[in-house]
């Protein structure tokens, strides 16, 4: 079976998130990629420069975070992940449930489930 592509970019970007590669993370995403809240839609902010300042000090602040993947399902161009969080420095840790949309090759949007 051919791997999804769509599948494949929420692992590049998750792979990346976890070696703190910030290139290679922001890579796979738009340029105009939105951040979203679900089921809200509430937008939390729009573009590629807003994520790499945000990953940036999010990877500075963290360095021994480390997000496992539990779960991915995939359905057309939308893939949902469920992820357990660690090594935070506030030293919490949580699950994560994110939904990528995939357009053209890249992310475009992503909801994060409050």
């Amino acid at each position: 079976m051919m791997e999804n592509i769509y599948a494949k970019l929420a692992q590049e970007q998750l792979d990346a998130y976890n070696n703190q590669d910030i290139e290679a993370f922001l890579a796979v995403y738009s340029d105009d990629v939105e951040i979203l809240v679900f089921p809200s839609n509430e937008l939390q902010y729009k573009g590629i420069e807003l994520m790499r300042e945000r990953y940036s000090n999010l990877f500075k602040e963290n360095p021994n975070q480390h997000a496992a993947l539990l779960s991915r399902m995939t359905k057309n161009n939308i893939v949902i992940d469920h992820e357990y969080v660690t090594g935070r420095a506030n030293g919490q840790e949580v699950y994560a449930v994110a939904m990528y949309e995939v357009t053209d090759g890249k992310i475009n949007k992503v909801w994060f489930v409050k």
